[in-house]
């Protein structure tokens, strides 16, 4: 026992080996110095504590924020560049504002309107209006004088009458209004019993318009107009609703009296308008109802107002046929008064055609009532031919008056059928004021 304790001394287990190992890795680390030195600092307040940024770690949201930051500052640079344009033109658009009522106000207000009659030199012209004589004028530097021609509408100053702008439509108001922009509903089906005069309108007016050459293979000139008379209510406006109805061509109607104006000299200018604007338009036809306003015989007039309608009736004679060629316009004139017009109106080469409407026979009777009856609940008691083959003269507009009537009777008694007394009432009514009141057999 004694022989083994000293070698039994020395000899270490494996355990004892790792503790060791574990005391050589520990060795002495100093502490680490404090983060601060002295008193606690405070949070910092103020401008300097909104611009400082924080550590960010940049993360896949970070980015996408950047990118929508980016967008919203492209939007707010270009946001900026539009308001500097917007302070930088103001001034522009107010001197041009500015400028604006300069000139307004050296035109005045109201402005007359008149014509050049003669152009002296650039600053200098002539002009006259409708209710005085011509006077000397300037022309005021910023009306364009390119397009300034005798003969043009221009603005006057109202108290020198100096030229301070141009019409730049020359078109009269009043012919504007008289150009047809809808066609008419009415159709050659709804005229009734004028079968001749509905052929001669159309190889006077519409043919020319449409089949040229065929006048000029049969070596002919084609009619320039045709003349509408007859009584009243025979169809003449009907015919000509119906030209404009089934004709693509620029329809401009006018009423005689239209051509009658208060000044002088302003009947003749429209009636050279209407026709101006007609060849602008053409091809046009242009139909004057109701021409023996303007066409009477010339006589001695007596008065200023006689002496300008036949100043205005010697320039439709000079537009129909004067020295200037119409072209593709077609003149449809209508009258109740033939005799009364003057002779120079209807020789040959002005109106080609007179057309005549007469009172409707007894086949056109019954085609004018089937056109009108034909949209009407009729009983069966009602006997048109008893209305047909009367005495009576009837027109198309009394055959018409009478339908309405008798349509307006039936509505009266709350019946939706017209009976045959509903008629014979409606024709003894139409009759009686047709004959001025004056029931039929009073004084017999």
């Amino acid at each position: 026992m004694g022989q083994g304790t000293p070698g039994g001394l020395n000899r270490q287990l494996p355990g004892d080996r790792k503790n060791d190992g574990d005391k050589k890795e520990k060795k002495f680390e100093p502490a680490a110095p404090p983060a601060r030195v002295g008193r606690k600092q405070r949070k910092q307040k103020g401008p300097e504590a909104a611009a400082r940024l924080p550590t960010v770690t940049p993360l896949t949201k970070c980015k996408l924020r950047l990118l929508k930051l980016e967008r919203i500052k492209d939007y707010f640079l270009m946001e900026e560049e539009f308001v500097a344009n917007q302070e930088r033109l103001k001034p522009q658009e107010e001197k041009t504002e500015e400028d604006r009522s300069k000139v307004d106000d050296l035109r005045g207000s109201p402005m007359s309107v008149g014509n050049l009659e003669e152009l002296i030199d650039e600053n200098h012209a002539i002009v006259s209006s409708s209710v005085g004589p011509e006077y000397y004028v300037g022309i005021l530097s910023f009306v364009d004088k390119d397009q300034l021609e005798p003969g043009c509408a221009i603005l006057m100053h109202n108290k020198v009458l100096s030229v301070v702008g141009l019409l730049q439509d020359d078109v009269d108001p009043m012919v504007s209004v008289m150009k047809v922009e809808k066609a008419p509903l009415e159709s050659y089906a709804d005229i009734g019993g004028l079968d001749a005069q509905i052929q001669e309108i159309k190889e006077a007016v519409e043919l020319p318009l449409t089949h040229p050459e065929l006048y000029e293979d049969i070596g002919i000139k084609p009619p320039k107009g045709v003349i509408l008379y007859g009584e009243p209510g025979t169809g003449k406006t009907l015919l000509a609703k119906a030209v404009a109805n089934s004709t693509s061509a620029t329809f401009l109607r006018v009423v005689g009296s239209e051509l009658i104006q208060k000044y002088l000299g302003d009947g003749p200018k429209l009636v050279r308008e209407l026709f101006r604007v007609a060849d602008d338009l053409s091809p046009s036809i242009v139909f004057i109802d109701e021409i023996d306003a303007v066409r009477t015989k010339r006589y001695d007039a007596h008065s200023g107002g006689e002496r300008e309608i036949q100043r205005t009736m010697l320039e439709l004679l000079n537009q129909l046929d004067g020295f200037d060629s119409r072209g593709d316009v077609k003149v449809i004139l209508a009258t109740n008064k033939i005799e009364s017009l003057d002779p120079a109106l209807l020789r040959p080469g002005r109106i080609d055609r007179k057309i005549e409407f007469p009172l409707p026979d007894i086949k056109t009777r019954r085609r004018i009532f089937q056109i009108h009856t034909g949209k009407m609940t009729l009983s069966d008691d009602v006997n048109l031919e008893e209305f047909v083959m009367t005495k009576d003269e009837f027109s198309g507009a009394d055959i018409k008056a009478i339908c309405t009537e008798a349509g307006l009777l039936a509505l009266r008694e709350r019946r939706m059928k017209v009976i045959h007394a509903d008629f014979k009432k409606a024709k003894d009514k139409v009759m009686f004021k047709k004959k001025e009141g004056v029931p039929e057999g009073l004084y017999m």
